[in-house]
């Protein structure tokens, strides 16, 4: 299969079973949601080193929050259940109820009730008040600019991890390039994240390593300064190769991401550089969910 100059690989990237979340955070202005939001999904781009993957879905509205001040929706994934409750709970407490004029709401209805607000009422020393307002509770925290609203749980759901591809091109920019176009269409498809900074992991990485105390290694056959020395699968004009990772609430989700992601790169084409896409995956071992490039693109 060729796309406007670019050929995409018969293979598949292969994802994984995971929990999570949502959280809606919301401040007197966009300003201050969003640097409430960035904290509180730092360090989480790979549940390998961060024990959750966490990324920014969309901003906000004030017609779509629950207390009609500008928001931004989150979320959060990790393997298991007690994990995912952990880093919600840890991250919550030290970057939303720490920021000021920041509210927290869940942000998505059914599954598991896990805890948002329901422990961190400790903080207010006995002073916290509950309200439940239709059939939901609500804690008021007292804190020193006023107070902090937080809603008690949000749900989990079953979700989807490590959806991939990777961009293949003649050189640095041009696949940095490729795949800040791709990051910019992928963001409008709502229940996906792009977890790795700006949306981008350029150390993509294989299972093991010659070091026994490491897990995961790099990728060193889409590695082009070792194409000489170790079983390389880029030609030779292939200067540089990029990852885009993508966590979704269904396999459907991170399905409609990667064909708009791969979609943009291709509108770029052979002309700027842009020479393959393939995508990472570990021979069907790693997780159940298969996504082919090419019945994708179909």
């Amino acid at each position: 299969m060729i796309i406007n100059g670019v050929t995409i690989d018969k293979t598949f990237a292969e994802a994984f079973p995971m929990k999570a979340t949502r959280a809606i955070i919301t401040a007197q202005n966009e300003k201050w949601a969003m640097i409430s939001a960035q904290a509180m999904t730092g360090f989480a781009t790979s549940v390998i080193a961060c024990g959750c993957e966490a990324g920014i879905e969309r901003v906000l509205s004030p017609d779509e929050t629950p207390d009609g001040r500008p928001g931004v929706a989150i979320m959060i994934y990790a393997i298991g259940g007690k994990g995912l409750a952990k880093q919600l709970e840890t991250r919550a407490g030290q970057c939303v109820l720490t920021s000021p004029t920041s509210a927290l709401f869940a942000g998505i209805e059914g599954g598991k009730p896990i805890p948002l607000g329901k422990n961190l009422r400790y903080f207010g020393d006995g002073f916290q008040i509950a309200k439940k307002i239709g059939g939901k509770r609500y804690w008021r925290v007292p804190v020193m600019d006023g107070e902090f609203l937080t809603e008690a749980t949000t749900g989990m759901v079953d979700a989807v991890g490590g959806g991939n591809f990777l961009v293949l091109a003649e050189s640095q920019p041009q696949a940095l390039a490729a795949c800040e176009a791709a990051i910019e269409e992928m963001r409008k498809i709502p229940n996906v994240i792009m977890p790795f900074p700006g949306g981008v992991v350029r150390s993509g990485s294989k299972v093991g390593s010659k070091y026994a105390s490491l897990g995961a290694s790099t990728n060193d056959a889409f590695c082009p300064t070792l194409k000489g020395v170790t079983k390389t699968d880029l030609s030779p004009e292939i200067e540089s190769v990029m990852e885009i990772v993508i966590d979704g609430l269904s396999k459907e989700d991170i399905d409609k991401a990667m064909r708009v992601g791969i979609q943009a790169v291709c509108d770029l084409g052979a002309a700027n550089g842009i020479k393959r896409i393939s995508a990472g995956n570990y021979g069907g071992k790693l997780g159940p969910f298969h996504f082919h490039l090419q019945e994708i693109m179909a």
